[in-house]
C-alpha cells in the first residue's frame, strides 16, 4: 500500500539534493529558482527545504521553458499566466455549476 503522504503531491518529501537529482539540476540552481520566485518549497521545523512532487513537476516545466529559450523573467511570467488561467477556469466551472443548479449569474440568490 502506498503511504498517504506519498499520494499528496504538495507534501514536501525530498531534500534539495534529491530534488536536484530528480530534475537533473544542480542544487544551487534550485536555490536560484527559489530566490527568483519560481519555486516555494516547504520548510521543515529546522528550516530545511523540502520539495514536493508538485515542485519536481514545476522544475521539469521550468527546464522545458529554459530549453525553449526563455529567461527567468519570462518563465516567471508564463507561470503566473498559467496560474491565472487555472484560477479563471475554476471560477468558470463554479459559475457553470451554479447556473446548472438554477442559480442566477453573479448572485447568491434572490435579493
Amino acid at each position: 500500500m502506498v503511504s498517504p503522504g506519498w499520494a499528496d503531491r504538495d507534501r514536501g518529501l525530498f531534500s534539495i539534493s534529491v530534488a536536484a537529482e530528480l530534475a537533473g539540476l544542480h542544487p544551487q540552481t534550485l536555490r536560484i529558482y527559489e530566490r527568483e520566485g519560481l519555486l516555494d518549497p516547504a520548510r521543515s521545523a529546522g528550516g530545511t527545504r523540502r520539495y514536493s512532487r508538485h515542485d519536481i513537476d514545476r522544475l521539469a516545466e521550468i527546464c522545458a521553458l529554459t530549453a525553449d529559450g526563455l529567461n527567468l523573467a519570462g518563465i516567471r511570467r508564463v507561470l503566473q499566466m498559467q496560474e491565472e488561467t487555472r484560477q479563471l477556469q475554476a471560477e468558470l466551472a463554479r459559475l457553470r455549476a451554479h447556473l446548472a443548479a438554477g442559480g442566477a449569474p453573479g448572485g447568491s440568490g434572490p435579493g
